[in-house]
């Protein structure tokens, strides 16, 4: 059905909470705000940062940057690398590599970073390209991100899906006009990729391919 495939990075590829939510609390903690709580702190994976800071804390404008920077100060540093592959992820892009298919990662991480995180994991032989915002976008739109991917492989969207945890990758694909996959062993809910408008939803790395 499907020819291009698009994947989401954290909650898609990587188990990516452990780099994340280190570095979430460092900021947070620079402002006096002790965040402890996991269901809090995972509400960062998958929106852009700066949008999390400014929506769950408040941390607008100049703080809301500086809290960007503090987060990227731990993350960068060592953050990135405890991101572990889901099991089955290697596998599954294997196989679909193998079978002909077109791979590319689109994230809301900056394309810097992405590209870090793929290489670490040994995934980088596996994507045609990588797409993510520059460091200086704060809120991009996962809808261009999208956009860019398809542009750059040269597809109107009709062979293209969209595979991700979360609403911001359903929604993102919706406004693209793709197809989509939503995962549930990442950190999205059935009833929120539902809400959003997924075209399907698996549980497993290896369902995905049952889908394309």
């Amino acid at each position: 059905m499907y020819d291009l495939i698009l994947f989401d990075l954290d909650g898609t590829l990587t188990q990516s909470e452990y780099g994340i939510f280190s570095s979430v609390q460092y900021a947070l903690e620079k402002f006096g705000i002790n965040e402890t709580d996991p269901k809090n702190l995972r509400r960062f994976i998958g929106p852009p940062l700066y949008v999390s800071f400014s929506e769950f804390y408040g941390l607008t404008g100049d703080d809301g940057e500086l809290a960007v920077k503090y987060y990227r100060e731990v993350y960068e540093k060592d953050g990135f690398k405890q991101a572990p592959l889901y099991d089955g992820v290697k596998e599954t892009l294997t196989k679909l590599k193998d079978s002909g298919k077109r791979l590319m990662v689109v994230t809301s991480k900056p394309q810097e970073m992405a590209d870090r995180v793929i290489e670490n994991v040994g995934l980088i032989s596996l994507f045609d390209a990588i797409v993510g915002p520059g460091r200086e976008m704060l809120s991009p739109s996962k809808t261009d991100l999208i956009n860019k991917a398809l542009k750059i492989a040269g597809s109107d969207g009709k062979d293209a899906v969209m595979v991700g945890d979360r609403k911001f990758d359903i929604e993102g694909a919706c406004g693209a006009g793709i197809d989509s996959i939503g995962v549930l062993y990442g950190y999205g809910s059935r009833e929120e990729l539902e809400q959003a408008g997924s075209t399907y939803i698996v549980e497993t790395p290896e369902q995905v391919i049952d889908r394309i």
